[in-house]
């Protein structure tokens, strides 16, 4: 799948029958704007993605065009705020691909949850027995079905698959999964052991995915019949 700009280089608006001019009217009192949702804490909204999904042929059996489509919709943003900038392209998929319009214009465009879901059925296609880490949905699949791990034996899986490949000390897991914990409800070093000794004994025969360094704490290696699946957006664990 791929993008085509569209072009529009034009700088007259155009009147689209699709758009017939209606009749002015008293202006109603202007309702309040809603609220975009909360965003994280330092970002600002700059713009919005709108995403449309539809071929040339279902928009000429409509009596238009994307072009048309295009142009209108441009025309209406500059209507309603005039300092707005605009831009747009076509999504172009092989002829057959299937699949619904607005997906395929998803993924041209790199949309992330689209991308994340497509690498999700992709791998679920190609699943084998096997242990699946879902970073993303929070579960570990044990040949297709879901272990029975607590909040915090998720969150100690997590900190080993993030940090694939590095020994990582018991004095760290405490400081990072018990940082926000009451100085009452902080874990020893040998409390550790037993949350990981619980963690691995629900892993089953696939225990072996998180190795004891003696004397030194715990790692996470990769095995062939490993998959991780990653959040679209970084671990709120790992900067």
């Amino acid at each position: 799948m791929s993008l085509a700009q569209i072009d529009s280089a034009r700088a007259t608006r155009i009147a689209h029958p699709a758009f017939p001019a209606r009749a002015q009217a008293a202006p109603a009192p202007a309702a309040p704007a809603p609220r975009i949702r909360a965003v994280p804490e330092g970002t600002e909204a700059r713009g919005f993605v709108l995403y449309v999904g539809i071929d040339e042929a279902k928009a000429a059996a409509a009596g238009t065009s994307l072009h048309r489509i295009v142009e209108a919709l441009k025309s209406l943003t500059a209507d309603l705020a005039p300092d707005s900038q605009t831009y747009a392209a076509v999504a172009l998929a092989p002829q057959g691909a299937g699949g619904r319009d607005v997906d395929v214009v998803r993924l041209a465009l790199q949309d992330p949850s689209a991308l994340a879901g497509q690498r999700e059925h992709e791998e679920l296609d190609r699943a084998r027995d096997g242990v699946v880490i879902d970073i993303s949905r929070k579960r570990v699949l044990l040949d297709h079905q879901p272990a029975s791990l607590t909040y915090k034996e998720f969150e100690l899986l997590q900190y080993l698959v993030l940090r694939e490949g590095r020994t990582i000390e018991r004095t760290e897991l405490i400081s990072s999964l018990w940082s926000a914990a009451d100085e009452d409800d902080v874990p020893s070093e040998r409390t550790i052991d037993v949350h990981v000794r619980r963690l691995r004994s629900k892993l089953g025969h696939y225990e072996g995915i998180v190795r004891t360094v003696r004397g030194v704490g715990y790692r996470f290696d990769r095995h062939a019949d490993v998959s991780i699946r990653q959040a679209s957006t970084p671990s709120p664990d790992l900067f």
